[in-house]
């Protein structure tokens, strides 16, 4: 990543998540590419587009590659919720990703064959890693860092000690993994903060809905000062 980034992207699942970036795009300018509207504008000094996806893999992945191909940004940052897996995260707090990988696909696609992965993790950017770090030291709520994994399926009960077992992750969504697929083939610097919005003791898609709006609010509150880290 270069030291003095000039454009980034800000790539959000869904509109609510999204929702909390755009009073803070100055210059906003729209294209639409690929039935997705592109925000461009002006974030703490830095040139930003900003996006909702859609949801799940191909939604994500997708949206990824358009936005490299259009904007060319120097880093990607993927923002908004998620489910908390460990039980050392509560409800609206902060997950930062080091490594995410697909819960739902075998080894052997990504290690022996195309990208010929040495893991199923990809590694988030140490350099967007040690600015999500000096960010978290002044957040208002607590900031975990860990792994993420990611797979087409809304995690409630169902499946949740499978994937523990397996990989121990802090969080669980439906498109970190593939954004970050995507931004590795491409070599972007990509990271991921997302919070939580349900756990185990609280699941189910209603409680996801109800805390959507609450938790990609603080999601964004990090990801922002991230911007000015990335910009001292």
């Amino acid at each position: 990543m270069q030291h003095d980034p000039r454009c980034g992207a800000i790539l959000c699942a869904a509109e609510e998540e999204l929702a909390p970036f755009l009073p803070h795009l100055a210059e906003e300018q729209r294209l639409s590419r690929a039935m997705l509207t592109l925000h461009i504008g002006r974030i703490c000094g830095l040139q930003m587009v900003l996006a909702a996806t859609g949801m799940c893999k191909v939604n994500a992945a997708l949206a990824v590659q358009t936005v490299l191909d259009t904007i060319s940004p120097d880093f990607v940052l993927n923002a908004g919720t998620a489910g908390g897996m460990s039980p050392a995260l509560g409800l609206f707090e902060t997950a930062v990703t080091t490594e995410c990988a697909y819960h739902d696909v075998a080894e052997a696609i990504l290690t022996e064959s195309h990208p010929h992965l040495p893991s199923v993790w990809f590694a988030s950017d140490p350099d967007l890693l040690a600015a999500c770090r000096r960010a978290a030291e002044r957040a208002p709520g607590r900031v975990h860092f860990g792994r993420t994994v990611t797979g087409e399926a809304f995690i409630t009960d169902e499946g949740r000690a499978e994937i523990n077992a397996r990989f121990a992750p802090l969080t669980v969504d439906m498109e970190t993994a593939a954004m970050a697929h995507v931004c590795y083939v491409n070599r972007v610097p990509f990271a991921a903060i997302r919070s939580v919005t349900d756990t185990a003791d609280h699941s189910g898609i209603g409680t996801f809905e109800e805390n959507c709006a609450r938790a990609s609010a603080v999601s964004a509150t990090l990801v922002l000062d991230v911007l000015r880290e990335l910009t001292r």
